[in-house]
């Protein structure tokens, strides 16, 4: 069997980065894929992030560093199209529409490909209790699912389309309140890391009833705990040479700790299992070459790089990332790490090919 079946990971996912031009139907491309669920961020001045999908629309964005609500707000800017090989954007009615497009800010727009819609009718099918919508890429272990709570009062499962266990499941509320990015992460079991905050993972059977997800539905638990209202999931299963999700143990050192994904990564979210640390994100747009020392933070609307590039250093390697500070944030001695990676290129090719090192 070959060592991957995705020899070319930039056709489902690849970090774009511009330069905003205040204008509206500014055309950001250079993507091989339309995408589907796209994460802006922008890196000169301390803005949210901007997280924007094809399922609920492009005028619809949440932000990963605040558990607001949906907004629809017409001032700050919006994806006016999902493209064939990226999006458009449109500037709003704001003079400094810093979304998706000031004038001069530059921004990095991380982007996933699903690309097949669908919609399940519990009640038909026999596949979960409530119904669910939305896209899928069974190829790239990847979808995004609509569901609502609201009325429903017990432990309730949801189809997610990936015809394989998620081991990422990421999940926001989208009306009624503010509300956590309550995100189960496989690695460390069923418990919960919030992506808006720095907390530590906890437990409660309210989360996901104890329940790991399975091949056809992901569960949740105590609709009061979760809040009867409709909400979007991000939902990732690994492919081998492609993507990898997991945890790592820190060592402390400048030496730092390897991590083996099976592909040259192209991006990298890391957070500590432990409270008072923030969530990193690398990319391989922002930094070109190692050592790696940049980093931006979901948890907070910081600038590309804010505080002490040491904390951030890392190095992308042919066959995964290996850290290179003794940094708090992500290789604190004996402290566990979760990650998820995408990768840039397999470690070995369907034809046995190895790749290069950067």
């Amino acid at each position: 069997m070959a060592y991957t079946t995705i020899d070319k990971p930039t056709d489902y996912f690849d970090t774009l980065t511009y330069t905003g031009n205040g204008n509206t139907n500014q055309e950001v491309n250079g993507l091989n894929f339309t995408p589907s669920y796209i994460w802006i961020k922008g890196r000169d001045t301390a803005h949210p992030h901007t997280n924007i999908d094809s399922v609920r629309g492009g005028n619809k964005y949440l932000k990963s560093n605040e558990t607001g609500v949906e907004e629809t707000d017409p001032q700050y800017g919006w994806i006016d199209s999902f493209d064939s090989d990226g999006f458009t954007t449109q500037i709003g009615s704001n003079s400094t529409p810093w979304n998706v497009n000031k004038n001069g800010e530059t921004y990095v727009a991380w982007c996933w490909r699903t690309g097949t819609s669908f919609t399940n009718d519990a009640s038909s099918t026999g596949v979960g209790t409530i119904d669910s919508s939305g896209s899928v890429n069974q190829d790239a272990g990847f979808s995004i699912v609509s569901f609502d709570l609201s009325g429903q009062s017990g432990n309730e499962t949801i189809k997610h389309g990936l015809n394989t266990a998620p081991k990422v499941v990421i999940t926001k509320r989208r009306s009624g309140g503010a509300g956590d990015w309550t995100s189960y992460f496989g690695a460390i079991g069923n418990t919960y890391l919030v992506l808006s905050s720095t907390n530590a993972g906890a437990t409660s059977t309210s989360f996901m009833n104890n329940t790991a997800p399975t091949s056809s539905v992901f569960t949740v638990g105590d609709p009061s705990w979760w809040g009867a209202n409709p909400f979007i999931a991000y939902c990732f299963a690994e492919k081998k040479g492609y993507s990898k999700f997991g945890s790592y143990i820190g060592n402390g050192n400048a030496d730092g700790a390897f991590v083996y994904c099976g592909f040259r990564p192209a991006w990298v979210m890391i957070k500590r299992d432990g409270s008072g640390e923030n969530w990193t994100i690398r990319d391989n747009k922002r930094d070109v070459s190692n050592v790696m020392t940049r980093a931006l933070k979901p948890n907070l609307n910081a600038a590309d790089g804010t505080g002490d590039g040491s904390e951030f250093s890392a190095d992308f390697l042919s066959n995964g990332f290996k850290l290179r500070a003794a940094s708090g944030h992500s290789n604190s001695s004996g402290q566990t790490n979760i990650f998820m990676a995408f990768a840039e290129s397999p470690f070995v090719n369907s034809s046995g090919v190895p790749t290069n090192a950067r």
